[in-house]
């Protein structure tokens, strides 16, 4: 953590000069603007790199790589077939297996950075990239945990980094759409909000086999493990796409589609952070994640919104569905398989999950008109606002307090009908075993730097 008796560097300074002083974590840097890259102009070049390069790490670094002034330098994954078809793509940018060599070789270069892993690296990646004054996009959720999320938020502003959410469909228009006429007050006031998605992320209730399968020669199974304690590796259990449902890796349903839905409630009526959260659903397994979930949120009103806002959450085919009387659909007329609605003091707004929104009211559709407001490239928005030009539109500021409502409910699906309430400024559940799920059990020696809240685990 910064000494207080280390000198500021002067203004002025380029970011790259910091870290060559060594000082990038132990210096204020001087706001310069909004998110603006510690005095990079727009014409000089973006150094960036990608911690996670095939799959969803391959689809977010293609249209990054091909922002203006963008140059790729630095590509890690664990797993060798991706790293070499990245390689084969840019072929000038270093490769590593592990984002700790990376960062100790090259940090100092890397100007922005993009983590597209599992979930549980998420938080350890950006927060050691953060530390070294890098600015990065994360895939949802921004998380693993409540900790690791606050310390990322933290580092933001204090260290003025430009960031940005993985959450594209934010950029694209009907999401954009529907939350602008939400904000223009089509349907007045809000006093309910409906969310669900019908697929299903959840593991073996059972948990883990007592097998281990050797691992394959592409693979880095240690560094695949990083900040999580170590297990066997089993084929087809959690590499490559499998992961989602186990504790230790993901964040089941609700943290795979939680902040993609979340997002227009949130952008529409300035949600804060929740208050209270209970599950009524299937309760978590010891070591996976149920496959339905059915959370109820509590959020203190804001100027779109009655005096409390009443937000529930469901997913999966089996369990609890949205109650499809209170969109006030017309007879014939069916939600989505995904999706929200937002029920105001003058109609019901139904916003699918990729489609235009549809207003209604009492069985009939609404004459509304609906205008779109056009989409933006949401890869783009982050190298742009890397190099001074624009802002990102899902910055950790934002994009935060919608993380922070999914892992709430991701911890209270451990609890099931139990009513938590939620203090988010010192981080804790009136529930201890709640409160302790803020954190995780870490690998030893690989509990990320600096984390918020750390004393309060022990």
């Amino acid at each position: 953590m910064p000494d207080s008796r280390t000198p500021r560097m002067p203004a002025g300074l380029s970011r790259r000069q910091i870290l060559k002083a060594g000082l990038a974590t132990a210096v204020t840097v001087p706001m310069l603007g909004p998110r603006l890259s510690f005095g990079m102009q727009a014409n000089e070049t973006l150094n960036l790199a990608a911690v996670g390069v095939g799959g969803k790490g391959w689809s977010d670094l293609m249209p990054s790589s091909e922002g203006d002034n963008v140059r790729v330098i630095g590509l890690c994954d664990v797993d060798s077939n991706n790293l070499g078809r990245a390689a084969q793509q840019f072929a000038n940018a270093a490769t590593y297996a592990d984002y700790r060599v990376m960062l100790d070789e090259i940090g100092s270069d890397i100007d922005a950075l993009l983590v597209s892993t599992p979930d549980h690296m998420h938080g350890p990646i950006a927060i050691a990239a953060m530390q070294l004054g890098i600015h990065v996009h994360v895939q949802k959720p921004l998380a693993h945990n409540i900790a690791e999320l606050r310390t990322m938020m933290q580092l933001a502003e204090s260290n003025n980094l430009v960031t940005q959410m993985g959450t594209q469909i934010h950029s694209d228009a009907a999401y954009r759409t529907g939350s602008a006429m939400i904000r223009e007050g089509v349907i007045g006031k809000i006093s309910e909000a409906h969310l669900w998605v019908s697929k299903s992320w959840g593991g073996p209730p059972e948990g883990r086999p007592d097998r281990t399968d050797p691992v394959p020669d592409h693979l880095d199974w240690a560094n695949w493990l990083g900040v999580a304690p170590a297990r066997p590796f089993v084929n087809g259990l959690y590499h490559p796409g499998n992961w989602r449902g186990w504790k230790d890796f993901g964040s089941g349903t609700l943290g795979d589609m939680g902040c993609h839905i979340f997002d227009p409630v949130f952008s529409s009526i300035d949600l804060g952070t929740p208050t209270s959260v209970i599950s009524r659903g299937p309760q978590h397994h010891e070591e996976t994640f149920a496959l339905d979930s059915d959370i109820s949120y509590q959020f203190a009103g804001t100027r779109y919104t009655t005096e409390n806002l009443f937000f529930r959450w469901t997913d999966g085919n089996r369990g609890s569905r949205p109650d499809h009387t209170k969109a006030q659909l017309p007879e014939g007329v069916n939600l989505p398989g995904a999706g929200m609605f937002l029920v105001g003091e003058e109609g019901v707004m139904v916003l699918p999950h990729w489609a235009m929104p549809t207003f209604y009211k009492d069985g009939e559709q609404l004459d509304i008109p609906v205008e779109s407001r056009g989409s933006n490239n949401h890869y783009t928005e982050f190298t742009d606002a890397c190099r001074g030009v624009g802002e990102t539109s899902t910055p950790f500021s934002y994009s935060g307090r919608v993380t922070e409502a999914v892992l709430v409910g991701t911890v209270a699906g451990r609890f099931k009908d139990r009513q938590l309430a939620w203090d988010s400024e010192n981080m804790a559940f009136d529930h201890a075993p709640a409160t302790a799920a803020v954190h995780r059990e870490y690998a030893p020696g690989r509990e990320p730097h600096g984390l918020a809240g750390r004393n309060a685990q022990n």
